[in-house]
C-alpha cells in the first residue's frame, strides 16, 4: 500500500470516528437521534472494517472500543453487575459464514456448532436486577458500564413481574428489550392527531422517550411491553443452554418471545432461518430490525468470552435497509477544521421507513463523478451507510436534459479563499487559517471534554463569540472578560463566571489533553498520550525531529510528518506563545510507570472495592500489561473481587494465578519498591 493511500485510509477513520461519537451521543443520551439504527450501523461497520485491515488505527477512544455513551444527570446512576456490551453486525449470509468461522477457529474445533436464532426487536435495552425474586431495580444500558436508574417507570409495566415465581434463583439480573407493539403505536399516533399533539417518527423513539419520563405516571400511560434474551447475573448454576435460559426465565414469570425463536444444527439453518424471519417481518405486530445469533451453549459462550466491546459467540444480523426515490434540489458545502470542503445534497423531503431524509451525502467529488449525479436528479436514497443517508443511484429514465452539473469549487464558501486540492487527497482544502468555517469547528474540538473539556462553551456559545467578534483565535477565549460575556443571548452573572472559572481551569488541563486539543492532523488521544509518554514538555516536542518521531512505536511517515509541519508553521508557533504568555500551561501527568508486567495480561472479574476497574487497568497499563475481560489460557492473573462468578471459576479450572485485592496491590506496591 502507498502513502497516499494508507493517509486517505486514516483519514476515513478519524472522519468515521467523529461522526459516531457524535451521533452515539444524540443515540444514547439524548433520545434524539439525527439518523437511523440502520445507518449508524453501516457506518460502524466501514469503521470496524479499516480497522479489520489496519489495526494500528485502533484507539482507546475509537468508537469501537467502546459501547454506547454516558447516562444522563436526570436520573440516578445505576451500575451494571457485568458490561450490557453491543453486538457486532452481519449483513448477509457471507458475513454470517465468516462469524461460524471466527468461532470454530477460536474454539479449535470443525465440527457444526448450535446457534440460537432470536428475532432482533426494535426497542430499549434494559437491566432488572432481583433479589429474593422482588424486582429492586431497572436500569437502562447507558454507556455499557453504567445506566440510568428508571426502576419507577419500568414497574408501571405491566409485561415485567414484580415478584417472580416458581424456584427463582435469590440473586438475578435479567436482560430484556422494551419495546411497543404496532397497534398500540398506531392507537397513541392516532389519539394524539386527534388532540392536535404531536405523533412520533417510530415505537423506538416513543418508547425510549416514554422510559426517561421523570412522572411514572406518564409512562404509565403508554402501552409498553418487554421481551426477555439473556441474563447478566445470577446465584446458583447456569442452565447448560442459552434456550434453556430463555425457558427457564419464562418459567419464573418474564416475557419471552419463545414461538418465534429457534435453534439452528448448522450456519447454513441460521442463514435459512435469516431469510425466514426477513420474509415474515412485515406480519409481526412489533418492529424488527434482524435475527440475532447466539452460540447455543453456555459452556462455549464463556469459553469464547468477549472482546472490548462485543461477545465472541454472538452476533446481529441485520436486514436490508429499505430504499425511496426523491429529488435532488440543491447542494451545499461544509468546511471542516482542517479545512476539507465537502459536498452534501439537500433532497426533496420523503419519508424513508417512517423517517424523513431531507438531506444525503454525497461525499467528495470523485463520488458524484462517479454516480454521475447532477442538480434536478431523481435520485434513490437509503436509510443505510452514513452520518446520513447515501445517494444509492441517479434514476437516469427520469432525466429531462435540465438538469445541472455539481463543479468542485475553486474557492472557500466560508471565506473566499482559493481552494487547492492535493493529488493524494478527494477533497478540496481551505488554507486560510483564520477562515472563520475553520475557526468555529477549531473551537468546538478544542472546548471538549476530550480535548481543554471547558464546560459551557458549546456550539450555541462558540456560534455568539465568532457573530459578536469576541475571538479571532483559540487564543482569545483566555483575553475573555467578565463584561465580554454579558453580550451573549441569556448571560448572567452566576453564568459569566462559571465559564470564566472554566476557561481559567483548563489552563492547567494535562499535556495529552492540550496537544489533542491542537487538532494537529492524523493526531488522536491515543497518539497524543503515546507522545506525552515519549516527551517530557511541550518544548521538547515542538522541538522534535520526522527521525525521532518515526523511531516511536505506531508513528509513521504521514503523522511524524504532520506534526513537524504543525509545530514549524509561524502561525501555530504565534498561537502558541500567546497561550504560554495568557497562563496555558499544561503538564505532564505523573504516572507509575515501568515495564514489570510487560507481556503479562490481568483479568479482573466480581465486586471490587479497594478500586474500581478503572484504577485498576491504569496500575497494570502504567506497568506494560494489559487487561482482558475474558479468562483464557494466555491470561496470566485474575483479580477476583466480591461475588466473583463464571471468571474465577473457569480460572481455577485453567490454574491461572488468583490475587485477591490486597494481593494485587502488594504486586503494585512490590513494583513501586523496585
Amino acid at each position: 500500500m502507498t502513502s497516499a493511500s494508507f493517509k486517505l485510509i486514516r483519514q476515513q477513520h478519524q472522519k468515521l470516528s467523529q461522526q459516531l461519537h457524535h451521533h452515539s451521543y444524540r443515540y444514547h443520551t439524548l433520545d434524539q437521534p439525527e439518523i437511523t439504527d440502520s445507518e449508524y450501523d453501516q457506518l460502524l461497520k466501514k469503521l470496524l472494517d479499516i480497522e479489520a485491515q489496519h489495526p494500528e488505527l485502533i484507539t482507546p477512544d475509537s468508537p469501537s472500543q467502546r459501547v454506547g455513551s454516558t447516562p444522563l444527570s436526570g436520573f440516578s446512576p445505576a451500575k451494571h453487575v457485568t458490561p450490557m456490551l453491543s453486538l457486532e453486525n452481519a449483513f448477509n449470509g457471507s458475513d454470517l459464514r465468516d462469524f461460524d468461522t471466527r468461532v470454530k477457529r477460536f474454539l479449535s474445533r470443525t465440527e457444526d456448532l448450535q446457534y440460537l436464532c432470536e428475532p432482533k426487536l426494535d426497542g430499549v435495552a434494559v437491566a432488572l436486577t432481583y433479589q429474593q425474586g422482588k424486582l429492586i431495580r431497572g436500569a437502562t444500558r447507558g454507556n455499557g458500564l453504567t445506566g440510568e436508574d428508571i426502576t419507577q417507570n419500568v414497574r408501571t409495566i405491566g409485561a415485567i413481574p414484580l415478584q417472580l415465581q416458581n424456584d427463582y434463583p435469590e440473586q438475578l439480573e435479567v436482560r430484556g428489550e422494551i419495546y411497543m407493539e404496532l397497534e398500540a403505536f398506531r392507537k397513541l399516533n392516532l389519539q394524539r392527531r386527534e388532540e392536535g399533539e404531536a405523533t412520533f417518527a417510530n415505537p423506538r423513539n416513543l418508547t425510549a422517550g416514554s422510559l426517561r419520563q421523570l412522572d411514572p405516571k406518564l409512562t404509565a400511560s403508554r402501552t409498553l411491553t418487554i421481551s426477555c434474551y439473556g441474563i447478566g447475573a445470577i446465584s446458583g448454576e447456569m442452565p447448560a443452554t442459552h434456550q434453556q435460559l430463555l425457558e427457564a426465565l419464562s418459567h419464573w414469570g418474564f416475557k419471552v418471545n419463545l414461538s418465534i425463536i429457534q435453534t439452528a444444527d448448522n450456519i447454513e439453518a441460521v442463514i435459512d432461518r435469516y431469510a425466514e424471519l426477513q420474509a415474515i417481518r412485515e406480519t409481526l405486530p412489533y418492529e424488527i430490525d434482524g435475527m440475532v445469533i447466539k452460540v447455543n451453549s453456555i459452556a462455549l459462550q464463556q469459553e469464547l468470552g468477549e472482546k472490548s466491546r462485543t461477545p465472541r459467540w454472538a452476533i446481529a444480523a441485520k436486514f436490508p435497509a429499505r430504499q425511496e426515490q426523491t429529488v435532488l434540489e440543491s447542494v451545499r458545502l461544509q468546511v471542516g477544521r482542517t479545512g476539507a470542503v465537502t459536498p452534501v445534497a439537500n433532497l426533496r423531503p420523503v419519508n424513508v421507513s417512517g423517517v424523513t431524509v431531507s438531506s444525503a451525502s454525497l461525499h467528495n467529488w470523485d463520488e458524484i463523478s462517479r454516480l454521475d449525479v447532477r442538480i434536478g436528479d431523481t435520485i434513490v436514497v437509503e436509510r443505510a451507510g452514513d452520518v446520513i443517508p447515501d445517494i444509492v443511484r441517479v434514476v437516469l429514465e427520469k432525466r429531462s436534459g435540465n438538469e445541472t452539473l455539481i463543479s468542485e469549487p475553486s474557492h472557500c464558501p466560508s471565506c473566499g479563499s482559493k481552494l487547492i486540492r492535493e493529488l493524494d487527497e478527494v477533497v478540496p482544502r481551505c488554507q486560510n487559517l483564520d477562515c472563520p468555517a475553520r475557526l468555529k469547528e477549531s473551537l468546538k474540538h478544542f472546548c471538549s471534554r476530550e480535548a481543554m473539556d471547558i464546560e459551557g462553551l458549546g456550539d450555541r456559545q462558540i456560534d455568539q463569540l465568532l457573530r459578536l467578534k469576541l475571538v479571532n483565535s483559540i487564543a482569545d477565549l483566555y483575553r475573555l472578560r467578565r463584561e465580554d460575556l454579558f453580550q451573549f443571548e441569556r448571560m448572567g452573572d452566576k453564568l459569566a463566571d462559571k465559564l470564566l472559572k472554566a476557561i481559567a481551569a483548563s489552563k492547567q488541563r494535562p499535556l495529552e489533553n492540550f496537544i489533542f486539543a491542537l487538532g494537529i492532523r492524523h493526531v488522536g488521544k491515543h497518539l497524543a498520550k503515546l507522545i506525552v509518554h515519549h516527551f517530557d514538555s511541550l518544548e521538547k516536542l515542538a522541538a522534535t525531529t520526522t527521525e525521532e518521531l518515526l523511531a516511536l512505536h505506531e508513528i509513521g511517515p504521514q503523522v511524524s510528518a504532520s506534526i513537524v509541519h504543525f509545530f514549524n508553521a509561524e502561525t501555530n508557533q504565534k498561537l502558541l506563545q500567546d497561550l504560554q504568555e495568557l497562563g496555558v500551561n499544561p503538564h505532564k501527568e505523573e504516572r507509575i510507570s515501568g515495564d514489570r508486567f510487560q507481556g503479562k495480561t490481568f483479568v479482573f472479574t466480581g465486586s471490587l472495592e479497594r478500586f474500581s476497574r478503572k484504577e485498576g487497568t491504569a496500575l497494570v497499563e502504567a506497568q506494560g500489561g494489559r487487561v482482558s475481560g475474558s479468562v483464557s489460557k494466555k491470561t496470566d492473573y485474575v483479580v477476583a473481587g466480591a461475588e466473583a462468578g463464571s471468571k474465577l471459576t473457569k480460572a481455577e479450572q485453567l490454574g491461572i494465578q488468583i490475587l485477591s485485592e490486597d494481593d494485587f496491590l502488594q504486586l503494585i506496591e512490590q513494583d513501586i519498591e523496585k
